[in-house]
């Protein structure tokens, strides 16, 4: 875990707010690790199954996750633009959906970081398992052929993404991150605009 040095704050007494991004597949231990890093950091957690159970109960349905998480990221940076640090319990499997997060962090003067939590698959599976059987009120069902799906999408972070490096390119089609993040997730306005950062470190 390395932290992404965006943007230096205006006023030197006060230090710019971090924004943890927590990665990982179901079962990794994403919402005990942003747990820890809330109550060490003195940070605001946003962990996005609560919110779905909450709202919906059991249902989970699909077409309202990223209109959750859209809220939830919108609300999370503009406490990060106050100086609160933040952690979004997301599991963020895409690159890019953690490319878009980073360059926001940085548009509104934080800084971020990629916490990623690797597992495999026989401890996954009997994570999720024992999970479901002791808080079956706080978590959902995942079936094999679930877990076997998404392990296929998603994207390991590697070593110059977790320390910070340069931001890749905006995907095509996009003019800048905030745009790519609007698309992604619906109900976050494009409304992030790009501010004078220093170099990244090499």
């Amino acid at each position: 875990m390395y932290p992404d040095n965006l943007r230096e704050t205006t006023d030197p007494q006060v230090k710019p707010a971090v924004v943890y991004l927590i990665v990982g597949l179901p079962g990794a231990g994403k919402t005990t690790r942003a747990l820890e890093l809330e109550a060490s950091e003195s940070a605001v957690r946003f962990t996005p199954d609560e919110w779905q159970l909450a709202l919906f109960g059991d249902q989970n349905p699909p077409d309202k996750r990223d209109l959750v998480e859209g809220k939830l990221i919108e609300l999370g940076m503009r406490l990060a633009e106050l100086g609160i640090n933040v952690v979004f319990d997301f599991g963020l499997w895409g690159q890019d959906e953690r490319s878009a997060l980073r360059w926001i962090a940085g548009a509104v003067g934080a800084r971020c970081q990629v916490v990623y939590l690797p597992i495999d698959q026989a401890d996954q599976r009997r994570r999720i398992t024992k999970r479901f059987a002791s808080t079956p009120d706080r978590t959902f069902q995942i079936s094999d052929v679930e877990l076997e799906q998404w392990r296929a999408q998603f994207e390991e972070p590697d070593e110059e993404e977790l320390r910070g490096a340069h931001l890749p390119p905006v995907p095509p089609g996009q003019a800048t991150w905030s745009a790519w993040a609007s698309q992604r997730w619906p109900s976050l306005p494009d409304q992030y605009t790009q501010r004078d950062q220093p170099a990244a470190r090499a």
